[in-house]
């Protein structure tokens, strides 16, 4: 006669803790992914503590916090490895310079050097080699200081289409020379963007000494209201592959000798350094490499 309300109030006390060791076991997991989260942005050999007793949630907190201290050791190898590589990097660079100065020299005494023809043609073969390790010395120096944390420098509000402008007045020999005239596309109301004018300098120069590089003879610069810029060109010698491998540090196509492979990497690590962003791609048979920057606070509400 009772039974069935025994049968009840039992069911009630099985339901009650299931739901209990539901929400217990609902808050651990909680508790895991907070402190997961926590533990990747902290460099701290703390370990995952949970408030639950449960076998298994205590084994996966375990499991978890093993293989965060283990991700935690490699990436603090990682990190030691590519310093003491910029370190090397930087060390290679001023050992070399003095040994390249001094062959500079040695060849320019011997070119006011009375020499047969084919020996002439010797020496112009090595000066040019020369003058390319010595383009890449002093590049691989830059670069290791650029990569350095210590060396970032402050943001601050810079008119963007100034700085396009001198740096487009910068290679105006360069565009002579190889019969380029660019098509420069600059709005009149002026583009304030948080960058550093110097740094905004050297990411244009690289981009359009690549342009004037690969270009079939035109060049396209755009500069647009909200901070993106693109510098457009036909570039037949560039595919869709290796267009999208010239930002990888010392990458060259076989156009390209003249390249050390680091002008583009350069130019996306300061552009990333001043919280901009950079990329290529090929449309309409031309190739695009286009660089986008925070706009300050005051241009965005004359925007809006």
């Amino acid at each position: 006669m009772y039974l069935p309300g025994v049968a009840c109030i039992l069911l009630l006390l099985v339901c009650g803790g299931m739901g209990l060791k539901i929400y217990f076991m609902r808050k651990a997991a909680d508790e895991i992914r907070r402190q997961c989260a926590l533990r990747l942005e902290e460099d701290t050999n703390v370990g995952i503590d949970i408030s639950s007793r449960d076998g298994k949630m205590l084994a996966l907190a375990a499991d978890l916090d093993r293989q965060m201290k283990k991700l935690r050791r490699t990436r603090l190898k990682y990190e030691e490895g590519d310093a003491e590589l910029k370190r090397a990097v930087t060390n290679i660079s001023h050992d070399l310079r003095t040994p390249l100065t001094a062959l500079s020299g040695y060849m320019q005494l011997l070119e006011k050097e009375e020499v047969p023809p084919r020996v002439r043609e010797y020496l112009d073969i090595m000066d040019d080699r020369i003058l390319a390790m010595t383009r890449l010395t002093e590049e691989l120096f830059q670069y290791s200081v650029i990569v350095s944390p210590d060396k970032r420098k402050e943001r601050e509000a810079v008119c963007l289409g100034d700085v396009l402008t001198e740096s487009i007045a910068g290679f105006y020999g360069v565009l002579v020379e190889k019969k380029i005239t660019p098509q420069i596309h600059i709005p009149e109301e002026k583009v304030v963007v948080l960058a550093s004018r110097d740094t905004l300098s050297r990411v244009f120069g690289n981009i359009i000494s690549n342009a004037v590089k690969y270009s079939d003879g035109d060049l396209r610069i755009t500069l647009y209201p909200e901070g993106r810029v693109t510098f457009a060109n036909h570039a037949g010698r560039l595919d869709e592959v290796e267009a999208a491998k010239l930002f990888e540090r010392f990458y060259t196509v076989e156009s390209g000798r003249e390249s050390t492979g680091l002008g583009l990497s350069i130019a996306r690590t300061l552009t990333e350094q001043m919280g901009g962003s950079i990329g290529a791609y090929r449309e309409d048979e031309e190739f695009v490499i286009w660089v986008s920057f925070l706009q300050t606070e005051e241009r965005k509400g004359k925007s809006v």
